[in-house]
């Protein structure tokens, strides 16, 4: 039977997403929750090498940490390097597989990573009772909103239920918590993970 699972997503980038995902899965641990981390794409050129020689985001590895598992490349199925010239070096389960520029990520070639990811997920719920997703960015970014797999993509296709979280000392967190939620779709508005 697959674990339980929950979406941490913030206003913005920098919200605290990485480090409020931490202390939920550290808090489920002390609980008797047995308990990982994910983060389907992450944009970093902080690494972190796994034992098998995998390269993840340092924030997933330091949230392993948190649930006092070993770091895994199912815990950041995609990770995106940057480089020069708006491209980024991708790495897919923990190996590099080539360059790619932002139009041609965002112009098909993420969407279809969208099953791997959904894979990895799924692997992981069902080893652990719960896994702590993190978001990117924001779910209200709708230029994105059509090839995201990192948000309210994964949560739909996990069925998650989100948690959004903000930084109150960056200022206008109140009006950024309401631009979050006004700029998503109806739909996702009213969702819950029973209704999709």
């Amino acid at each position: 039977m697959s674990g339980g699972g929950l979406l941490v997503a913030g206003t913005t980038s920098d919200a605290g997403k990485s480090v409020v995902t931490a202390g939920i899965c550290r808090w489920l641990v002390r609980q008797g929750v047995k308990v990982a981390p994910f983060k389907a794409q992450n944009m970093s050129l902080n690494s972190f090498v796994t034992r098998e020689g995998a390269e993840i985001g340092r924030a997933q590895a330091m949230q392993a940490q948190a649930c006092r598992v070993e770091p895994s490349a199912l815990m950041n199925p995609v990770l995106l390097k940057p480089g020069g010239e708006q491209s980024s070096q991708v790495v897919l389960l923990g190996r590099p597989v080539g360059e790619m520029s932002a139009r041609g990520y965002h112009g098909g070639r993420q969407q279809r990573l969208l099953g791997t990811v959904l894979d990895c997920l799924e692997q992981l719920r069902g080893t652990y009772d719960a896994v702590i997703c993190e978001g990117a960015g924001s779910p209200a970014e709708i230029n994105l909103r059509r090839t995201d797999i990192v948000n309210m993509g994964i949560a739909r296709g996990a069925r998650l239920p989100v948690l959004v979280v903000g930084d109150i000392d960056q200022g206008g967190v109140f009006a950024s918590f309401f631009g979050t939620v006004a700029l998503l779709s109806p739909r996702t508005r009213s969702w819950s993970p029973g209704s999709w």
